[in-house]
């Protein structure tokens, strides 16, 4: 998926009224044990939903949906040898 594919992505999901079984959104990063248990729901959350995927989205506000930042860096978040981030979902440029 490319940058522009991403932006994209992520404007179609902020603009959607409220969180789902499987879109979350989160600020900042909270526990290893968070993570996995959001991850697992939203998985579970789409899956009953008949959605391909299920999303956390780190760096934007739950109520508002408005666009922040985080300072979550997904690139280095492992548990102990996994990585938390899918090739599918990183940026090719």
């Amino acid at each position: 998926m490319t940058k522009t594919e991403l932006k994209s992505l992520l404007k179609e999901l902020v603009s959607y009224s409220q969180e789902t079984e499987w879109l979350e959104f989160k600020l900042n990063f909270h526990s290893n044990e968070e993570i996995g248990e959001r991850i697992s729901a939203l998985a579970n959350g789409a899956c009953l939903s008949k959605k391909q995927y299920g999303f956390l989205i780190f760096g934007v506000e739950d109520k508002t949906h408005n666009i922040k930042g985080t300072t979550f860096k997904v690139k280095t978040a492992t548990k102990g040898k996994e990585e938390l981030v899918n090739s599918k979902t990183r940026p090719e440029n």
